[in-house]
C-alpha cells in the first residue's frame, strides 16, 4: 500500500519540474492573445458601434490558427540573424511572436474602431498571426524541453496557464473597459504579455536530435527535388529545402508508421469530435431549458472553469502514473457519458443540482481529454520536425469537429435535445474504438521487443 501510495505521489511532484513551471507562464503567453482578436475584439467594436456585419467578418481572423501548418517549416528551420545565436532556434522565434503580439496589442489600443477600422483589421491581424506563431514555438518548446514521461504535466501547466489567460484577456478586459475605457484595456494585456517575454529569456533551448535514418531520408529528397528542379541554382536550392523542411516532414511521418498512419491521423481528426458537436448548443440549451444568465455563468463558466483546472491536473498525474493512452481512453469513454449526463439534464428541466452535477462531469472530462491527448499528440513527432508535425496535427484536430458541429442546430430542431445528446455521445464511439486500436498495436509492439 505504502509503495503504490510513493509512485503516485512521485507522480504528483512532477509538477515540480522547473520547465513543467515555467511552461504554465508560456501558456498564459500563449492564451492572453486569444480573447484579444475574438471575443473581447467584438464587445469593444460593438461598444464604438461598428454594425455587426463587420464585426462578423473578424471572425475570418481566426484562419491564421487553423493554417499555422503553412508556415511551421519556417519557424522549424529559418535561423533569424542575430537573434538564433543568442537565444537558439525555439526562444528566438518565439521571442519575435511575442513582441509582435505586444505591438500588435498596444497599437490595438491607440486606436478608435469607429474612425480607423482599416487599421484596426491590420493590426488584429498581427497580433493571430504573431499569436499563431507563438504557438507554433511554445508546442516545439514543450515537446523538446522535458522526455516523454513528463508530457502530460507539461500539457496540465499548459492548459492551466492558457485558460487563466483567456480569463485575463476575456473578463478581465471586461472590467477594465467598464472602470477605464477599452484603450486601458488594451494596454494592460500588452503589459501582460510580457509574462511570456520574461519566461521566453529565463528558460534555456531544449537539445534538438536528429536521428542518422530521418537525415538520410531528408537528404534523399532534398537531393531528388533539387536534382528535378532544372539548371537554375537558386532554384534548385529552394528546391532542395522544400524538401528538406516541408516534404519531409510529412514523409517521415509517414515512413515511421507506414499505413497505420492513416489510423493515427483518424484518431488525431475524431478524438474530440463529440465535444464540439455539443459546445456549440450548450449555451442554447441552457437557456431554452429555463435557467437564468446568471444561473449559467455561475456553474458553466466560474465552476466549470475549476472543474477544467482540476481535470487537467488529475490528467498530468494520470498520465505520468498509468501512461498516454490509458488516460485518453478513459478520457474518450468519459465525454461520451458526460454527454448522456446533458439528456438527463434534458429530460429533468431546469434543476440547479443535475446542471452542476452535468458540468462537473463534463468539464472534468474536458481538462482531462485535453491534457491527455496533448500528451498523445506531442509523442508522435519526430524532434527533427517537432513544430511542423505538431502544427499539423493541431490543425486537423478540430476539422471534422467543427465540420459535423454546424448541423446541430439542424438535428436539434429535427428530433430536440435528448435524441441530440444521444447522437453527440454516439460521435465519441469511433475515437474509443480507435483508441482501442491504437493501444493493441502499442501492446504488439511491447511484446515483439520483449
Amino acid at each position: 500500500m505504502s509503495s503504490r501510495l510513493g509512485a503516485w505521489l512521485e507522480a504528483v511532484r512532477i509538477y515540480r519540474h522547473p520547465r513543467v513551471l515555467a511552461m504554465l507562464f508560456l501558456g498564459f503567453s500563449a492564451g492572453l492573445p486569444f480573447p484579444m482578436v475574438f471575443s473581447t475584439l467584438s464587445a469593444w467594436l460593438r461598444d464604438f458601434g461598428v454594425e455587426r456585419a463587420t464585426i462578423g467578418f473578424f471572425a475570418w481572423i481566426g484562419i491564421t490558427y487553423s493554417v499555422k501548418v503553412l508556415w511551421a517549416p519556417v519557424v522549424d528551420r529559418v535561423a533569424l540573424p542575430g537573434l538564433t545565436r543568442l537565444l537558439g532556434q525555439r526562444r528566438s522565434w518565439m521571442l519575435l511572436a511575442q513582441v509582435g503580439v505586444v505591438a500588435g496589442l498596444y497599437m490595438l489600443s491607440r486606436l478608435d474602431p469607429a474612425l480607423q477600422i482599416g487599421s484596426v483589421v491590420v493590426f488584429a491581424l498581427l497580433v493571430a498571426f504573431s499569436s499563431a506563431t507563438q504557438d507554433i514555438t511554445v508546442d516545439a518548446w514543450r515537446i523538446e524541453a522535458v522526455e516523454q514521461s513528463r508530457q502530460g504535466a507539461m500539457a496540465a501547466a499548459y492548459n492551466f496557464g492558457y485558460r487563466f489567460a483567456v480569463l485575463a484577456g476575456g473578463a478581465g478586459a471586461l472590467y477594465l473597459a467598464d472602470f477605464y475605457n477599452w484603450h486601458v484595456a488594451y494596454a494592460a494585456m500588452a503589459g501582460l504579455m510580457l509574462v511570456g517575454v520574461v519566461t521566453t529569456l529565463s528558460v534555456g533551448e531544449p537539445e534538438r536530435r536528429i536521428d542518422p535514418i530521418t537525415a538520410e531520408m531528408e537528404g534523399e529528397i532534398a537531393r531528388y527535388l533539387s536534382a528535378h528542379a532544372g539548371l537554375w541554382d537558386p532554384l534548385r536550392r529552394m528546391a532542395a529545402w522544400i524538401g528538406a523542411a516541408v516534404v519531409s516532414p510529412f514523409a517521415e511521418f509517414f515512413r515511421r508508421n507506414g499505413r497505420f498512419a492513416l489510423v493515427l491521423l483518424g484518431l488525431v481528426l475524431c478524438f474530440n469530435i463529440s465535444d464540439r458537436v455539443l459546445g456549440i448548443m450548450a449555451n442554447p440549451f441552457y437557456l431554452d431549458l429555463g435557467f437564468t444568465k446568471s444561473e449559467i455563468a455561475s456553474v458553466t463558466k466560474v465552476f466549470g472553469f475549476m472543474m477544467t483546472i482540476v481535470g487537467a491536473a488529475a490528467g498530468g498525474v494520470l498520465v505520468a502514473r498509468w501512461g498516454t493512452l490509458q488516460t485518453m481512453l478513459l478520457a474518450a469513454v468519459m465525454l461520451a457519458v458526460t454527454n448522456l449526463m446533458f439528456m438527463f439534464l434534458a429530460l429533468s428541466g431546469p434543476d440547479l443540482r443535475i446542471l452542476v452535477f452535468t458540468i462537473s462531469g463534463d468539464n472534468l472530462s474536458m481538462g482531462l481529454a485535453g491534457v491527455a491527448f496533448i500528451a498523445w499528440l506531442s509523442s508522435l513527432t519526430n524532434p527533427a520536425y517537432t513544430a511542423t508535425q505538431y502544427a499539423l496535427f493541431s490543425s486537423l484536430m478540430s476539422l471534422v469537429g467543427k465540420a459535423i458541429s454546424g448541423w446541430s442546430g439542424v438535428f436539434v430542431d429535427a428530433f430536440g435535445y435528448p435524441l441530440f445528446f444521444i447522437y453527440a455521445a454516439a460521435t465519441g464511439i469511433p475515437a474509443i474504438v480507435l483508441v482501442l486500436v491504437v493501444m493493441r498495436r502499442q501492446r504488439r509492439a511491447v511484446d515483439r521487443s520483449g
